[in-house]
């Protein structure tokens, strides 16, 4: 079938009921705890707002969402996004301050939290927040917590009618991980979404006999993008639990999932599982794959005969930028989208010529395309959209061939002897090294007031890591400025929920008691 786009029905209400009638009774999500038809789900939705204005949640009143993969979680999502209300999930490795600060940030009237996360809240005041209830899900609930009433998860409620929501709306606020200074609110519209599940369907070639199939976390746009693709599209998605190396193929095949979606460390790990035949016997025919390395890309390929497509998109922005499956080189993010536009700009917003690094600045032609700013944060907002362009905060080159190539997080770039660093180059050179598994490449302050070059390796299973040979090792494949001061050599690298290394640990550790360093110093 044939996918019509209907762009000016571009809020959840509309496309849910509009796809309730083009696509009846097809499936369109299983997830622990349910599975809907295109059919049900304005129902469900209906039913799940009905409870929260029963709750007395109304337009533009706050939600947070702490739970893991599971149907209350969509439910909840949904039924606000039908009456107005704004969903704020919550990272669900945020602990009490976290917790607390998000909360507090976002004037959350209503939390959503799954019992197995209530211990967390002992270390939060919510005494801080504007929160007024908190419902449990999947267990019994206290009757108070931190002095806020509890209830264990409402079943249902009477459908309500959908609010004439528009698509600038905000449809939920997803906060940032960020490296540097507190998590940041992004307000992202009804059209938004719309066009996160427009874009990327039509980027992977999804139609409506699709199966799509995540592990990530629905608090992460990727996950949430997954949904709104088949909403669009007329497609199935299924979401797991979580991701699993050794159930991630049996999944798949269980599922006859066609589409799937990783992150670059969960390549390395299911390429590090021991090959077999179940990852050739399988229905899948593309999967996105933003940050996976080439070289991992290509052996992935080769395992599993699925080409990962590399990507570009924020929580702010979109998928503007994204690879083609018949591309004859790999090693870039890919081309522009249909719907953006983008420049590569120096500090002075002075647009630079291809081949130069600089600042990626993006903009969409489609009115509320892009997140409209960081919630309860004018001085932020100012400051990304500074001069009607998103600022990404990527140092990026443009190819001659308009080809887009990442060069590194502007924040961290490293200058060592007068010399900028871009530290994803020193991590594809030590990821080349057949040893390492994995790698993450950060500045540390000298005894001369510069930066010093420090890479955290993790070591492949029973392979020992030799720091002289690694030196000798990059010296042929760096330039003697970029070569690693130090090395330190350990079991895990600490990684936010969806995947993320928090490299901001790492370079507040410093260097370490366990670092070798290459002076001997």
């Amino acid at each position: 079938m044939k996918i019509e786009l209907v762009p000016h029905e571009r809020t959840l209400p509309a496309l849910l009921k509009r796809q309730a009638e083009v696509f009846g009774e097809r499936p369109l999500m299983a997830i622990a705890g349910g599975e809907w038809t295109h059919r049900d789900t304005p129902g469900t939705a209906a039913r799940r707002a009905g409870a929260l204005r029963a709750a007395g949640i109304g337009r533009g009143d706050r939600v947070a969402l702490l739970c893991s993969n599971r149907v209350e979680f969509l439910e909840a999502f949904l039924g606000c996004g039908w009456i107005g209300a704004v969903s704020v999930p919550v990272n669900s490795a945020s602990m009490g301050p976290q917790i607390e600060y998000l909360l507090a940030n976002s004037g959350t009237r209503l939390l959503v939290i799954e019992q197995g996360f209530l211990e967390r809240l002992a270390t939060a005041d919510l005494s801080r927040t504007a929160l007024q209830a908190i419902w449990v899900v999947g267990g019994a609930a206290p009757d108070t917590v931190g002095g806020v009433a509890c209830s264990p998860w409402p079943e249902g409620g009477e459908p309500v009618e959908a609010e004439a929501v528009q698509p600038g709306d905000t449809l939920a606020i997803l906060y940032t991980s960020g490296t540097t200074g507190p998590a940041k609110g992004v307000m992202c519209p009804h059209a938004q979404y719309y066009w996160w599940g427009a874009n990327t369907a039509r980027i992977l070639g999804i139609g409506d006999s699709d199966v799509l199939c995540t592990t990530l976390p629905l608090f992460h746009i990727n996950a949430l993008n997954t949904f709104a693709q088949a909403a669009v599209t007329g497609a199935r998605v299924v979401f797991e639990a979580r991701f699993s190396a050794s159930g991630f193929w049996p999944a798949m095949r269980r599922h006859e999932t066609t589409v799937v979606y990783l992150l670059g460390a969960m390549v390395p790990i299911l390429l590090a599982q021991p090959p077999g035949d179940g990852e050739r016997s399988h229905r899948v025919r593309a999967g996105l794959g933003p940050g996976v390395p080439a070289a991992a890309g290509q052996a992935f390929l080769e395992r599993t005969g699925v080409r990962l497509l590399e990507g570009y998109g924020s929580t702010e922005t979109n998928f503007v930028i994204a690879t083609r499956a018949d591309a004859s080189r790999g090693g870039v993010m890919g081309w522009l989208q249909p719907g953006f536009d983008a420049r590569v700009v120096d500090e002075n917003d002075v647009e630079l010529p291809d081949g130069v690094a600089g600042e990626l600045v993006l903009r969409a032609d489609e009115p509320f395309a892009f997140a409209t700013g960081y919630f309860g944060m004018p001085d932020k907002t100012v400051e990304a959209w500074r001069n009607l362009w998103f600022h990404t905060g990527d140092r990026v080159v443009r190819e001659a061939d308009g080809a887009f190539r990442f060069i590194d997080r502007i924040k961290d770039a490293i200058r060592r002897r007068g010399e900028n660093i871009s530290s994803y180059e020193v991590e594809q050179v030590l990821l080349a090294h057949p040893a390492v598994a994995e790698a993450a490449v950060y500045p540390v302050r000298s005894e001369l007031a510069e930066d010093e070059v420090m890479a955290a390796l993790v070591p492949r299973p029973g392979v020992a890591l030799d720091a002289p040979e690694l030196w000798r090792f990059c010296e042929s494949r760096l330039p003697y400025f970029a070569v690693p001061r130090y090395l330190d050599i350990v079991a895990e690298l600490p990684r936010t929920e969806n995947g993320k290394v928090q490299k901001y640990k790492l370079r507040e550790q410093g260097v370490t008691a366990t670092a070798r360093d290459r002076t001997g110093s």
